[in-house]
């Protein structure tokens, strides 16, 4: 039987702004003040760092536009910017199994049903989060991302599918290594999750590469802690344009089934990123921080 829940629709909204709106609205979820609710939105390019990003993980360029967050989540450090549809489900997991990982299975599954209509066959791999690509890509002919051999991409496929992190060298001097090509045979991973989970209300989610450039992934951090990692979006892997508008649809749907919600959209006005201004919101928020 599907439980009612709110669906927030916001578009590009800066991290730190999204950030506040989820704890306010986490606290209010705990509180029984407002059904689970999920939010989907982009955000300006931005690196967020987990608990257990190490520094030697941060590479960022002298003058790159980008903004560094770090955040109270699990996992390392990864990366959001424009055409990355990121999904924060405010959920209380009293009533979804109180059990974090089974939690973070079925969000990796709301992604593999997001993906499965495109015509993308995203799968798991055993020791890693996050949902990956195994299979070569329509657009295999095409050159999906600079640097790399096909021995490179070869061994790091072993590497991934046994599941094994290699350690980046925090020696100064030492060469950084040249991120292999997204496409081909090679795993790509396509959408990152990273979550907290506090008083069985969870935080934080997962993020989609739909249309961007994923040069940063490798070029400013390494991502997720996995150095040879190839990271890929649907728009490279169909060959041919998308947008983010015509994956939140597909995504809501998603959730909504795996999580057996029936999701009410909430109306949001133009720069608004609240629900309403009531002061509730605001006192909830103090007592659950």
């Amino acid at each position: 039987m599907s439980e009612g829940a709110y669906l927030m629709q916001l578009g590009a909204v800066p991290y730190r702004e999204a950030w506040d709106l989820q704890r306010s609205l986490a606290a209010a979820v705990s509180q029984g003040a407002i059904p689970d609710t999920v939010i989907f939105c982009e955000h300006p390019p931005v690196i967020t760092v987990g608990r257990r990003t190490e520094e030697s993980e941060l590479h960022i360029p002298k003058g790159a536009k980008v903004e560094i967050v770090e955040t109270d989540r699990g996992g390392k450090s990864t990366y959001h910017g424009p055409g990355q549809l990121v999904c924060y489900p405010i959920l209380d997991l009293r009533r979804h199994g109180k059990d974090v990982k089974l939690y973070v299975r079925r969000l990796e599954q709301a992604i593999i049903q997001t993906l499965a209509p495109l015509g993308i066959e995203a799968t798991r791999i055993e020791g890693l989060t996050g949902v990956w690509l195994q299979s070569p890509s329509a657009a295999s002919g095409v050159s999906l991302a600079s640097g790399g051999r096909e021995d490179s991409v070869s061994s790091t496929a072993s590497r991934l599918e046994r599941g094994e992190r290699r350690e980046r060298s925090a020696e100064p001097g030492s060469a950084r290594r040249e991120p292999h090509a997204a496409g081909g045979g090679g795993p790509r991973k396509i959408a990152s999750i990273g979550v907290r989970v506090a008083r069985w209300v969870t935080t934080h989610g997962y993020a989609l590469n739909v249309n961007l450039d994923p040069a940063p992934f490798s070029d400013w951090i390494t991502a997720c802690g996995l150095e040879d990692a190839a990271f890929t979006t649907i728009a490279r892997e169909l060959g041919r344009p998308m947008t983010v508008e015509e994956i939140r649809s597909p995504a809501a749907e998603a959730i909504a089934e795996v999580f057996e919600l029936e999701l009410e959209q909430v109306p949001v006005e133009d720069g608004a990123t609240g629900l309403w201004p009531q002061p509730i919101h605001a006192k909830l928020a103090a007592k659950g921080s």
